[in-house]
């Protein structure tokens, strides 16, 4: 590793000289860089299991309490029997049976990729017009706020969905060919009444869990001072903060989990997926994810209330927040480095803004840390061809949270597969930016007007993550 920095360095010194004979910047902390999650939030793995490791640092206590949440991270619930001495409580509706059903191996979901193939860690998220009491968005009277794909024995699911892709080719403006796909959706077998006619429906993948908590751990200065929603510098980049229903502390928050920055933290992340995706309770949603009208769900057997009790929910909850992140790789390769400089040059750390340093946690380990996650965790308008038309909160239909770019480059290595963006559609790094508009079309048009050995070098900067 010693080696690895050494040469590193090195070949930044070399490189600087370039630099200044070819009038290019290289960013002044290359030599932290490597340690994508700080001192003790960087992992040193690149295998298959390089999102499951803990951060460095933590007590002894906690080192306990990220096994026993990683058991049940990966427990497959069952349902509960109608003995009132039950514990376990699976749906009575649920779209997986365990948090690893959607982050296998702590990593990203993916959809179907054939007619009959069941993805992973895909969802659709319903609501209809209008706001719910906490400015949330207004769940579908017949199906709540989440289609779900599974029920147990004697409840009927929801309904099924499934995926077309419509190819759509283009070309840079050297020639280079290029083709995006557009998925279609169709929802069918629905076994609790039509769809209400304004119903809005958002596909959303599941991500990797790397580095939750050290996100947990930067300061809401630190993030608020990105927001410029009224694009008073003239840049056309106007980030907005998604304040959102903390039900934890009762009170409104900044958001900067989700897709939409709808969730302000872990804990309330983690009690959410619970619910919604397992159909598990917790202390903080105690009430099956049953609708008005599903009263075979309402009355089926559960495993207790709450189904999981605070003293395996926080292990949970601690373990999302310590999964580390990989050591940045290829750190001395100079098409990485100068396509780090590139990446600047296109104004994509505009939005990805690369680093910071976290504040006070819980977690000790996870405070103090410089870190380098490229997210500013603020929402942008990112278009209409990737617009999901469903506000959240204060995002709008067309507004997406930027996401962290820490361990793209590993998630074919972790899950076999290379599809990104909110829903699955982008099946390459190269494809997820060509799908960037709004806010974000300047960058990619200045992305697509490289040449082809530039463009490579913004791609092996962004694998080497």
């Amino acid at each position: 590793m010693r080696r690895s920095i050494i040469l590193y360095l090195f070949s930044i010194s070399f490189l600087c000289v370039q630099c200044k004979k070819d009038s290019f910047v290289i960013s002044p902390y290359k030599a932290q860089s490597i340690y994508s999650g700080g001192q003790n939030g960087t992992v040193i793995d690149e295998s298959g299991n390089a999102f499951g490791l803990q951060v460095n640092g933590l007590g002894a206590q906690e080192k306990l309490d990220f096994f026993v949440g990683n058991s049940f991270f990966n427990q497959n619930w069952v349902q509960s029997p109608s003995s009132t001495t039950a514990r376990d409580g699976l749906g009575p509706m649920y779209n997986a049976r365990s948090c690893s059903g959607c982050h296998f191996k702590d990593g990203r979901g993916r959809p179907p990729q054939y007619d009959g193939e069941k993805g992973t860690g895909l969802l659709l998220r319903l609501s209809i017009s209008g706001q719910n009491a906490v400015g949330g968005p207004n769940p579908s009277f017949n199906y709540g706020d989440q289609l779900e794909d599974q029920g147990i024995l004697g409840v009927p699911r929801e309904g099924d969905y499934t995926i077309q892709y419509a190819e759509m080719p283009g070309q840079y403006p050297d020639g280079t060919p290029y083709s995006l796909r557009k998925p279609i959706y169709t929802v069918s077998n629905l076994s609790y009444g039509a769809f209400e006619s304004d119903i809005m429906i958002s596909p959303r993948v599941a991500p990797q869990m790397i580095g939750l908590g050290l996100l947990e751990a930067i300061s809401k200065s630190d993030i608020l001072a990105h927001v410029d929603e009224n694009d008073g510098d003239g840049d056309g980049i106007s980030g907005r903060a998604n304040y959102v229903w903390d039900p934890k502390n009762q009170t409104t928050d900044l958001g900067r989990f989700g897709w939409k920055a709808n969730v302000p933290g872990i804990y309330q992340q983690v009690c959410g997926a619970f619910l919604g995706d397992m159909g598990i309770t917790t202390w903080l949603f105690p009430d099956e994810n049953c609708t008005g009208i599903q009263s075979d769900c309402s009355m089926a057997a559960n495993g207790g209330v709450p189904e999981i009790e605070l003293s395996n929910l926080e292990p949970v909850v601690l373990y999302s927040q310590t999964l580390g992140v990989p050591a940045k790789r290829n750190a001395d390769d100079p098409d990485v480095i100068f396509g780090e400089s590139l990446l600047t040059t296109l104004q994509c750390t505009k939005c990805h803004v690369a680093q910071y340093t976290t504040g006070i946690h819980s977690v000790s380990a996870l405070s103090n840390q410089v870190i380098f996650p490229y997210t500013d965790l603020l929402l942008h308008d990112m278009g209409n061809e990737l617009a999901d038309n469903r506000p959240d909160f204060l995002a709008n239909g067309n507004e997406w949270r930027t996401a962290p770019l820490w361990g793209i480059g590993l998630i074919p290595t972790v899950n076999n597969h290379s599809f990104l963006l909110h829903d699955g559609r982008a099946r390459s790094i190269e494809e997820a930016i060509l799908w960037h508009g709004g806010e974000a079309e300047n960058s990619r048009n200045l992305f697509m007007k490289l040449n082809a050995k530039e463009r490579n070098q913004v791609l092996k900067f962004l694998r080497s993550f």
